[in-house]
């Protein structure tokens, strides 16, 4: 059992206050692996003064001096990417490989961005008479989730660190094993004290105290929808800076027959991937009534070749879903898409076959779904995909539309212009066409209930500075 029980706060490695010991789970045995402590509002405390003591400083650092201190964290992070990709696939369930390539090499793939950024970006410049300054915004919270811990980690802390802000980062409780080696990794690069400072906790206990917190002046969360206006409400009353990357529903439209084949199997295959716990996963696929039927035969063929098993095994390609509460929820949903009436392609409620133990859900495609159905309307976050048919464009764009959500939207056609055409008309984020992937120097978020800000490279460093004019 490894103990994590220790929080990392003003650059020292500290007891809580409060102690409450708390189980991490292995979802693929559901036999505890690690413990650590649960803090609370007091170790927030102890962290926030840690942090403000240390923004006097760090906030007056040269952008050679961050570009130094990110320079040793990415080095350190490419030592130990092995090791953070083991911890994330023990914690959330993610295969080892692609725990290790995906999951912990999208921190590294942030750290080098960053570097390409910095020396660039225009922290200061002149413009009609005025100065116009980009300061660090101060102090920031970070509550980041489970289901891709070091990516959400990283895309927050690398772009504070080079804006010259401190901060207090709260991992998901449930896979906070890679948090403390992050921190590991911040301590060996030789972060100043109190530049960064990690306290374990859940919502309600730490996450609370840090969104309601007068010290800190930014917060950035990542989550549920649901959670995400509760630390907005909490943060309201000291009028911070409240950023979020929430959920999705993001839909793939087919646009032509010439696009079915591959669109679908991609499409299956990006679903699926992570379990299908990835908040721009494309979970609605929208294909034209006529082609409807071999979509579906496409879909049936694409999720019964994927191998659920063991996070260890190289031939897994789905592990487990991360919890029992997650595995709960899924299969709620799928008995609900039974019960509204859509069509059983593949899959359905319960493990898969031989699979006894561990948060296993059986890869499940609904066709015949309409856009009212829960499991086209609810972020599902397990490897659940449904089918929808249309008629014409205008309606495949207005169902697209048709959702609280607005992260992500994919398009495949034979013609890039009507791709395009078809892409400017979506209320989403980032719009993928023909399975193009979206590079670390894009701005990554959302429209509507899918949050507000955006991460990653120039966009996510801009939203950690205020904007100062002077004149003269």
């Amino acid at each position: 059992m490894i103990d994590y029980r220790q929080f990392y706060i003003d650059g020292q490695w500290v007891d809580s206050q409060q102690p409450r010991d708390f189980p991490v789970i292995n979802p693929a045995t559901e036999e505890p692996i690690a413990t650590i402590s649960l803090g609370s509002a007091v170790d927030v405390d102890r962290a926030v003064a840690a942090a403000r003591r240390a923004f006097a400083s760090w906030s007056q650092s040269t952008v050679d001096e961050r570009m130094a201190l990110i320079s040793r964290v990415l080095e350190a992070c490419r030592a130990r990417q092995d090791e953070i990709g083991a911890a994330i696939s023990d914690e959330m369930g993610a295969p080892l490989a692609f725990a290790r390539k995906s999951q912990a090499g999208i921190g590294v793939g942030h750290l080098a961005t960053m570097l390409e950024v910095l020396p660039g970006f225009a922290f200061s410049e002149e413009r009609d008479g005025m100065q116009l300054l980009r300061e660090p915004v101060g102090v920031c919270g970070f509550i980041t989730p489970w289901n891709w811990p070091i990516n959400q980690i990283a895309c927050k802390v690398v772009p504070a660190l080079a804006a010259g802000c401190t901060m207090v980062l709260k991992p998901s409780e449930i896979a906070p094993l890679s948090g403390s080696l992050f921190a590991q990794v911040m301590h060996e690069a030789g972060v100043p004290a109190g530049v960064f400072n990690l306290v374990h906790g859940d919502g309600p206990g730490v996450g609370q105290a840090i969104a309601e917190h007068p010290g800190i002046d930014m917060l950035s969360f990542t989550g549920s929808t649901r959670a995400g206006i509760a630390v907005a409400k909490a943060g309201a009353d000291t009028v911070k800076r409240v950023h979020q990357e929430l959920g999705g529903k993001s839909p793939l439209l087919i646009l032509d027959e010439q696009s079915l084949e591959a669109a679908v199997r991609w499409g299956v295959s990006d679903c699926f991937s992570n379990s299908g716990q990835s908040c721009n996963a494309p979970s609605r696929l929208l294909v034209p009534a006529a082609l409807h039927g071999r979509a579906t035969v496409l879909a049936r063929e694409v999720a019964e070749a994927m191998v659920v098993g063991d996070p260890r095994d190289p031939a897994t390609r789905l592990g487990p879903v991360v919890s029992q509460l997650q595995f709960d929820k899924i299969q709620g949903l799928i008995r609900a898409g039974l019960e509204e009436g859509a069509t059983l392609v593949c899959g359905g409620p319960g493990r898969p076959s031989g699979l006894v133990r561990g948060f296993y859900v059986r890869p499940t495609v609904f066709a015949g779904v309409r856009n009212d159905m829960r499991i086209a309307r609810e972020e599902i976050f397990g490897p659940v995909l449904c089918i929808l048919p249309y008629g014409d464009e205008a309606e495949a764009i207005r169902i697209a539309n048709d959702t609280p959500y607005g992260l992500a939207a994919y398009v495949w056609a034979a013609d890039p212009a009507t791709a395009r055409r078809v892409a400017g008309q979506i209320r989403a984020g980032m719009i993928h066409i023909n399975g193009a992937d979206l590079p670390l120097n894009a701005p990554f978020g959302g429209f509507k209930q899918s949050g507000n800000g955006r991460e990653w490279g120039e966009f996510g460093l801009a939203d950690f500075l205020e904007l100062k004019v002077i004149v003269a």
